[in-house]
């Protein structure tokens, strides 16, 4: 039997997460693990009845963004059921509340998506790092987003710090490939509502074309390559 590559991915029941889960799921010899805030709703367990490839196979993790012991405890449960390393992690989960200026915007509600957004992001790679090392080629994958190049208060400025640190994991650990990739501006659910705020119909970009795309980027990636870069879901290579 082929050996399998292990993927790692946030935030799957819904949106970018979802989509990028689909795709893996899709691709022979793989295990997929979905890390959700409930691994028991029936959200993330509907997630369980999308079709797998040949020797991949799905599984459920809690890793809850606001819960600082989450990760930790998710490595504990996935090592109780064999995995002893990732060799793909895809940082997708995050948190966009609302579309403030920085006029407006109040305190309590940029610590909120810092809550989430920055310091789940940091509890999730201090608790994996050790799994990424045993793989032999790990890959880190930050969901950035456009956002960061300054459009609202709360949210952008919490993206562009995961950006940030994603350079620095990537300059920190020279065995690991890290980027940050934009999805673009996707027609999720987040994606729409920002739409909206700013008086369009919709975003701009289908989900399908933008999962299809990040996957693309991930599965060629090298640490000489894209580590340390900023990519966009299309493929491009754009300047920080």
């Amino acid at each position: 039997m082929a050996s399998q590559t292990i993927v790692l991915i946030t935030g799957t029941t819904r949106g970018i997460g979802e989509g990028i889960l689909k795709e893996y799921l899709a691709k022979p010899n793989h295990i997929v693990i979905s890390a959700n805030r409930d691994p028991n709703h029936a959200a993330s367990q509907a997630l369980l009845k999308y079709p797998t490839a040949e020797n991949t196979k799905h599984i459920l993790v809690k890793i809850d963004c606001d819960a600082p012991t989450d990760p930790a405890n998710a490595v504990k449960d996935l090592a109780s059921q064999g995995i002893d390393h990732v060799d793909i992690l895809i940082a997708n989960a995050g948190i966009a509340l609302l579309w403030s200026t920085v006029s407006e915007v109040k305190p309590e509600d940029i610590q909120k998506h810092m809550e989430t957004n920055v310091y789940g992001f940091l509890h999730l790679f201090q608790a994996f790092l050790p799994l990424l090392q045993r793989s032999k080629k790990p890959t880190w994958v930050t969901i950035g987003s456009c956002a960061a190049w300054l459009t609202n208060a709360a949210y952008a400025p919490t993206k562009l710090m995961t950006h940030w640190y994603t350079k620095a994991m990537h300059i920190e650990h020279p065995e690991l490939c890290a980027f940050p990739i934009d999805p673009g501006w996707a027609q999720t659910d987040l994606g729409n509502r920002g739409a909206a705020a700013f008086g369009f119909e919709q975003a701009a970009v289908p989900v399908a074309d933008s999962v299809a795309g990040i996957v693309k980027v991930v599965d060629a990636a090298t640490r000489e390559t894209h580590g340390g870069k900023m990519w966009t879901w299309d493929g491009k290579n754009v300047a920080w």
